[in-house]
């Protein structure tokens, strides 16, 4: 059967009823099969011709100076800018220092790693900058067993957060919301709510937890009940103005912490129809939270960016100390006019 150049590990896995895992496992290891399971991968692969790429393989005959970067289909935060900020942040810190970003569209994990796989295989790129890390995340593991350079704009989430030996840049969440909710208790707010997304997002869960911590560090109200005093929704405007009138209505809320300026802009417009005043603060700090007048936490990106291109390609002089591979970064709390000024009254 003639080769088909566009077989991937995906469509293998697809063609013989299993895991990309297994296809890797039959590949490299596949003593670990039931020898069934191995004969029905092997079948797929001669079917379809597949020809796995081997990336060390490509790096160790030349590579270009390239860093792969994929982008989702839909960021994650929402309200513009914060993505496009990031990237152009990192071309430039790969611009000045000789390299380039090669952007790939991927719909999904798996075609993100297949697109790696390719371009991997044509020496296109010599190592990857990762976003949008989530739990359950099947790329590091690919490309740790591959033996692809990397670094993640994000951590490792839930278990596999856990003995995690890949380098990694990511804004630590949990820090700028407890900011948040310690500027609003010091205009004398006692009843603060959170506004955040469905349960299981990696980011959203660390927004909440600095919330969780704030309020029960400062004995504010929610602490005796914090569940009751978090609305869940999807990062939309419509939906987040619904989860917010909900805590001001039921819990009286005076103010409310929002996991992203998205949500927030829906937590504005419930604010707006309330007797009360109610203040709001965002997360990301976009451009719409600027022109809107809206207090928000600011991601430092420049500096992510710069973090992640130096540890992708281990700046350092020979002989020194490694610096660290983890690096966590604090956002920064810019103070607008949607917390005002005065102190709220009961």
């Amino acid at each position: 059967m003639p080769v088909d150049s566009r077989a991937t590990l995906s469509t293998v896995a697809h063609r013989a009823g299993v895991s990309r895992q297994t296809v890797s496992n039959a590949m490299n290891s596949p003593e670990m099969l039931r020898p069934e399971t191995l004969a029905r991968v092997q079948q797929a692969i001669a079917e379809l011709g597949y020809r796995p790429s081997r990336a060390a393989k490509a790096l160790r005959t030349g590579a270009a100076r390239a860093i792969g970067l994929a982008l989702p289909p839909k960021a994650e935060t929402g309200a513009g800018g914060v993505g496009d900020r990031f990237l152009h942040a990192v071309a430039t810190a790969a611009r000045n220092r000789g390299y380039r970003i090669l952007l790939l569209a991927a719909s999904s994990d798996d075609d993100e790693l297949d697109q790696y796989e390719e371009v991997l295989a044509a020496r296109e790129i010599e190592s990857v900058l990762l976003t949008g890390t989530h739990h359950g995340d099947p790329r590091t593991a690919w490309l740790s067993r591959e033996g692809v350079s990397f670094v993640t704009f994000g951590r490792p989430w839930g278990a596999q957060e856990e003995g995690t030996t890949h380098a990694w840049v990511d804004v630590d969440g949990a820090a700028g919301t407890d900011v948040a909710v310690t500027h609003l208790a010091a205009l004398g707010h006692t009843r603060i709510g959170f506004v955040g997304w469905p349960a299981g997002s990696g980011v959203g869960d660390d927004r909440r937890a600095g919330w969780l911590r704030a309020v029960h560090r400062l004995r504010l109200a929610p602490a005796e009940q914090p569940s009751a005093w978090v609305a869940r929704t999807d990062n939309d405007v419509r939906d987040a103005r619904s989860a917010a009138a909900t805590l001001i209505a039921e819990r009286s809320a005076t103010a409310v912490v929002c996991v992203s300026d998205t949500v927030a802009l829906g937590a504005l417009r419930a604010a707006s129809e309330h007797p009360h005043t109610v203040a709001v603060a965002g997360f990301d700090d976009t451009p719409v939270a600027a022109a809107v007048g809206l207090t928000s936490l600011a991601q430092p990106l420049e500096v992510a960016a710069e973090s992640a291109v130096a540890l992708l390609l281990d700046e350092r002089p020979a002989g020194t100390t490694p610096p660290p591979t983890h690096i966590l970064l604090d956002p920064d709390l810019q103070v607008r006019e949607s917390t005002g000024s005065r102190v709220a009254t009961a």
